[in-house]
């Protein structure tokens, strides 16, 4: 059993420990998984109020170039994404390819007028440090920050909170960002969020961010809220959990994040393919090569929560694949889930099974998000 006093700690521990949090190992990290309200308590809250997150084990990186157009080429040497015509202050969700095709990790980045800010999955990013850096290093700076924290606000009474303290936040819609400050501090707030709800991330100095989240929980609307949640509330929305949902071995077609490539990437775009794995994916994209599997939401037809890796069987009992996130929704009062069926399994409403226990428990198919998104557009 991990050691949680061996793990690395977030600016936020001392505060974590003294609002009474459960610690866990996560990312390298010693994280919250929940405070003494508990998960569903915490997910009903973010649904109603707003929920305060410490994503501070995430990667923060900085890509530069002397001319920002350089930086977004390389970038996009990377990924199918179109970087180049990201606007200035536009945030866009970006995908890590490898050379067949598959997803070393997914990230979020915005194009900050002078350089590229990027945030990449925790436990990945060191080895996303290390490609980036001998894939496009020669190109770009690369600078890592290290030094920077990460806060999540989520829910829908998250801007009443958040505005009082950085005024003009209210006045960023869902995917921009922008330059704020509060108490001397700088932060970088961007609309966006893993939650399905409306809400911000806020990007500011390690020194500064306790300060600033007892400010923000100081706030009538907001409670400190555990990985436990910001993972149920992620899976009713319908959002990817890397290492579960998505990994190296899947392309961005089987796992159903084709919209994250602008047509400008696809065949007959202008800067079509580029990337790694272009020929496996634009092949799946164009329907000339049919992804054997890919990944569905799935919703119980009993209470019997479901979760990963429970493998997945049709009504003959043969073997279709496999559940790799699930668990009981507090919104819908059901067990929900997702995971990846043969092709020929994957339409709404398909009926399949999953193995719990050694009974087979029927699940439907069932279009994602399974709750519906608030973003604030």
């Amino acid at each position: 059993m991990t050691d949680i006093d061996t793990l690395a700690h977030t600016p936020l521990y001392a505060l974590h420990q003294e609002l009474g949090a459960r610690l866990v190992p996560f990312a390298g990290y010693a994280m919250p998984v929940q405070y003494p309200a508990g998960l569903i308590a915490e997910h009903r809250h973010v649904r109603a109020a707003a929920g305060l997150f410490d994503v501070s084990h995430m990667g923060q990186v900085r890509i530069s170039a002397p001319h920002l157009a350089d930086a977004a080429r390389a970038l996009e040497s990377l990924m199918p994404v179109d970087v180049l015509g990201l606007a200035p202050q536009r945030q866009r969700y970006g995908l890590l390819l490898g050379d067949a095709g598959g997803i070393r990790d997914d990230l979020m980045m915005v194009n900050r007028g002078d350089h590229f800010f990027l945030v990449v999955n925790g436990a990945c990013k060191a080895a996303d440090l290390a490609h980036i850096q001998q894939s496009i290093g020669a190109r770009c700076t690369i600078t890592p920050l290290p030094d920077q924290a990460l806060l999540a606000l989520q829910g829908p009474q998250a801007v009443q909170a958040l505005s009082r303290l950085t005024p003009g936040v209210e006045r960023l819609v869902f995917m921009t960002g922008g330059d704020f400050a509060w108490q001397g501090a700088p932060l970088y707030v961007t609309r966006s969020g893993y939650t399905g709800e409306d809400g911000f991330e806020i990007s500011l100095p390690a020194a500064q961010a306790e300060a600033f989240a007892r400010a923000l929980l100081a706030q009538p609307e907001v409670q400190p809220i555990g990985l436990g949640a910001r993972n149920s509330l992620r899976l009713e929305a319908g959002l990817c959990l890397y290492g579960n949902d998505i990994d190296a071995a899947t392309t961005p077609v089987e796992a159903g994040l084709t919209w994250a490539i602008q047509k400008v990437r696809r065949r007959g775009g202008e800067r079509a393919g580029g990337f790694p794995g272009a020929n496996k994916v634009l092949a799946q994209l164009a329907g000339d090569e049919k992804p054997a599997r890919l990944r569905v939401g799935l919703i119980a037809q009993d209470n019997t929560p479901v979760r990963e890796p429970a493998p997945l069987a049709d009504a003959a009992s043969q073997a279709i694949g496999h559940v790799t996130s699930g668990l009981p929704s507090p919104t819908l009062g059901q067990p929900i889930a997702m995971g990846y069926v043969a092709a020929a399994h994957a339409a709404a409403g398909t009926q399949v099974f999953a193995q719990v226990r050694g009974r087979a428990v029927p699940l439907r198919v069932a279009p994602m998000p399974f709750v519906p998104t608030q973003y604030y557009r």
